[in-house]
């Protein structure tokens, strides 16, 4: 069994990867195959932190700490990665089909980040323009912010089902060890599971709401949730309002 998993998936080619090469592999396998899903989970279903009484209690910031660390400690991997390969004494020899998903991921990062960098103010009650109104890109939905939340939610998937194609091209190209085969894929069967625990759960809650609660006086709360299976909480009815939200 031992030697059966320390042998490369096809038996016709030895694997061979060194120096710069493995450790582009390591590092864009930690970044892409590791990193990534963990920052999008976050993103999903950490919307209404643990232990959160919401609606008492709104905007908890711990879900995006989380989904902004993970993915900027991706971005720093993937530049390093890539300067092992593009440099002096580095190997891009990859497999054209490897090179073909891997410049594809790297286009979709850079506008992943570019993205959210350019997604305009946030506004809200708590955080309102400079004339002391509540205006903001995110709390008034405007043109800017829902162009960000369509490139940056389903172009991050597809970085995500991009990096899965170039990570399977680079193992293949590799002709890694069946261990390795096992244990990303197992990894990314759990991440898999876990999704569709979670949403099944109905923890992939409104950013929007999750910031401002349901009420229709906020704007975003007139429109709907950008993003595949969003949950929303019911507007509470005009008595109740202020003061008879029932906590999830």
């Amino acid at each position: 069994m031992l030697d059966w998993l320390l042998a490369p998936i096809d038996a016709l080619r030895p694997h061979e990867i060194q120096g710069a090469a493995a450790w582009h592999a390591r590092l864009m396998i930690l970044a892409w195959g590791g990193l990534v899903p963990c920052g999008i989970l976050a993103a999903r279903f950490l919307k209404l932190w643990p232990g959160q009484n919401w609606p008492q209690e709104l905007d908890h910031p711990g879900w995006w700490h989380l989904h902004r660390s993970l993915h900027y400690l991706t971005g720093a991997l993937t530049l390093i990665a890539l300067g092992l390969i593009l440099l002096p004494g580095g190997s891009s020899g990859a497999a054209t089909t490897h090179r073909l998903f891997g410049w594809s991921v790297v286009g979709l990062a850079a506008l992943q980040f570019a993205s959210a960098w350019l997604r305009g103010s946030k506004g809200g009650p708590s955080e309102g323009a400079s004339d002391g109104g509540t205006h903001g890109d995110h709390y008034d939905m405007s043109p800017r912010r829902r162009a960000f939340e369509y490139i940056h939610k389903f172009g991050g998937y597809l970085a995500l089902f991009g990096a899965c194609g170039a990570i399977g091209s680079g193992l293949w190209h590799a002709n890694a060890p069946h261990w390795m085969w096992l244990l990303i894929g197992a990894w990314w069967l759990a991440c898999l599971v876990l999704f569709g625990w979670l949403q099944r759960r109905g923890l992939a809650f409104d950013t929007y709401q999750a910031h401002w609660g349901s009420d229709l006086v906020h704007p975003g709360n007139r429109r709907p949730p950008i993003g595949f299976g969003i949950r929303r909480h019911p507007a509470p009815s005009a008595a109740n309002e202020t003061h008879h939200h029932e906590p999830l």
